[in-house]
């Protein structure tokens, strides 16, 4: 039986700056390093915080992220939850075998204002108390948990006030994806660092990574799930996951909510996985990255190369298709626990705890039991 975060803040008690070695804050932190080694289980965790409200969660998040930088090979310091005068602080120093640092600040959403001058104060102190050699030797990372698709004022500020050079923001879920990566390919901490770091005149290691990514063939847990195919008489439909993501203007569930709820259509795109084989009478169930399935329907019409009015990026989107038999859940999604994922057959045979980005990253076709486990039905 897996345990969820909740359980586990419960039992460690409230998170807070409380000092000692017996502190809800130490054993908390002692929990992940002695029993989270996998990708897996802290993607479960993240989503979890995203899902819930309060400082319990938002000081999760914090030591989460932290948690997840040794797995991108940081030798990791935590910070404090609140900042106190005299005090470094920063949310999380990483140390890189490279002599490289990052100084984390992580946001659980950017609906408040933040002011970028207060992680540069920080990385400045670290600079003056010999921490860190120089700007040179580091950077600050804003690591946002529900990025704003409409503020997007952290990146303004930090373009307008022209420290690109010095800070650097990151969505926690692409954090995520970058730990997966290296758990799943052949990437280095060197290479985590060319993401990272504020490019250089030199974009050479960026394109030898995609390219050594490209050329590698794909892992296991990456390649397409064997689905058991009925009798020639019996097929009538096939079963479909797709991720949806939010844009500079809306959430993820509220473009659902205005494609598949009002619309009663849904957009994909040139090379989307399946595209020419999706067809009337089939069924697909819609993940809002982050947070979980929360709808599903009956495909009414097979792919049209057509512009729709509410399609925000039609040259990225440009095939439409027609649902029908919408069912929306919203506030009540199906959360892909490590649990669910022990009961899934695109998980057969596969460690459920391990990396499971893979999963939601694309288009997919699934098991009829899968679309019942993720739909409830």
């Amino acid at each position: 039986m897996s345990v969820n975060l909740t359980q586990i803040l419960n039992l460690v008690g409230k998170l807070d700056d409380s000092p000692g070695d017996d502190t809800p804050r130490e054993r908390f932190r002692g929990y992940l390093r002695e029993n989270v080694k996998e990708v897996g289980r802290i993607r479960d965790y993240v989503e979890e915080c995203l899902r819930n409200s309060g400082d319990q969660y938002n000081r999760a998040l914090q030591d989460l992220v932290n948690h997840l930088a040794t797995f991108l090979g940081f030798d990791v310091t935590f910070g404090r939850y609140q900042g106190v005068l005299g005090q470094p602080g920063y949310d999380g120093l990483w140390k890189s075998s490279a002599d490289f640092f990052v100084v984390a600040e992580v946001k659980t959403t950017e609906v408040y204002a933040i002011r970028t001058a207060t992680l540069v104060g920080y990385v400045d102190d670290l600079i003056s108390g010999k921490k860190i050699p120089n700007w040179d030797h580091a950077l600050g990372l804003y690591v946002i948990g529900r990025p704003d698709p409409e503020l997007r004022q952290l990146e303004s500020s930090v373009i307008a006030e022209k420290r690109i050079h010095q800070l650097r923001i990151i969505s926690v879920e692409h954090l995520l994806t970058l730990a997966e990566s290296k758990s799943e390919y052949d990437i280095s901490h060197e290479d985590i660092l060319a993401v990272l770091r504020p490019s250089g005149p030199k974009i050479d290691p960026i394109v030898e990574l995609m390219k050594r990514l490209i050329a590698q063939k794909p892992t296991e847990v990456e390649a397409e799930v064997p689905v058991t195919e009925p009798a020639p008489e019996e097929v009538q439909a096939h079963y479909w996951l797709t991720p949806v993501r939010s844009d500079e203007k809306q959430s993820a569930e509220e473009v659902i909510q205005t494609l598949v709820g009002e619309e009663k259509i849904y957009a994909i795109g040139e090379r989307t996985p399946g595209r020419k084989h999706i067809k009337p009478g089939d069924w697909v169930c819609f993940y809002a990255s982050e947070n979980g399935v929360v709808s599903h329907a009956e495909v009414a019409s097979a792919p049209e190369h057509k512009h729709h009015p509410k399609v925000k990026h039609p040259e990225k989107y440009p095939w439409v298709f027609r649902v029908k038999n919408v069912h929306l859940y919203i506030n009540k999604p199906v959360i892909i626990d490590m649990e669910l994922r022990s009961k899934l057959e695109a998980f057969r045979g596969k460690d459920p705890t391990q990396a499971w980005g893979w999963f939601v990253v694309a288009t997919r076709r699934i098991a009829k039991n899968d679309f019942e486990l993720l739909t409830r039905t």
